[in-house]
């Protein structure tokens, strides 16, 4: 699995939003129902949606998350195979501290929500996961306490 990221809103044509999601000082992971790794809430960019719009909807329904603060972080571009498939696309990747975690709506493709301290070990997408944390734990070092 090939990655870069870039600077937000460098890059054009996105296809995929992601959320890198803190809450109570935990980075929140979700399992979805047909894998047995851990992922960050992301998925497609819907039609007529933009990616933050997209970000939100996902957030919303592969964590629970009912109230939160998004803002941008990274955009990315990535090229793999997946479930013996090609994956090539631009994405843009937003951060958030959640407030308020509800339920799992009926239709996520999620199976639980976890919370954890640093990075689980079995990640659905590691290279870029890794990438993006990584930015996203200078943006934490770095904000307002």
């Amino acid at each position: 699995m090939q990655c870069t990221v870039s600077p937000f809103g460098s890059l054009q044509d996105y296809i995929y939003a992601d959320v890198l999601a803190v809450h109570n000082g935990k980075w929140i992971f979700c399992k979805h129902k047909n894998r047995d790794t851990w992922e960050h809430p992301a998925g497609h960019i819907g039609p007529g949606e933009t990616p933050q719009q997209a970000a939100e909807r996902e957030l919303y329904e592969e964590s629970g998350a009912t109230r939160f603060d998004l803002e941008p972080l990274c955009d990315y571009c990535v090229t793999s195979e997946f479930n013996g498939r090609g994956i090539t696309g631009n994405g843009q990747v937003f951060f958030t501290i959640v407030h308020e975690i509800g339920d799992l709506p009926p239709h996520s493709e999620m199976e639980k929500v976890a919370l954890f301290d640093a990075l689980p070990s079995r990640l659905t997408y590691p290279n870029p996961t890794q990438a993006i944390v990584h930015i996203a734990q200078r943006k934490l070092q770095n904000s307002p306490k």
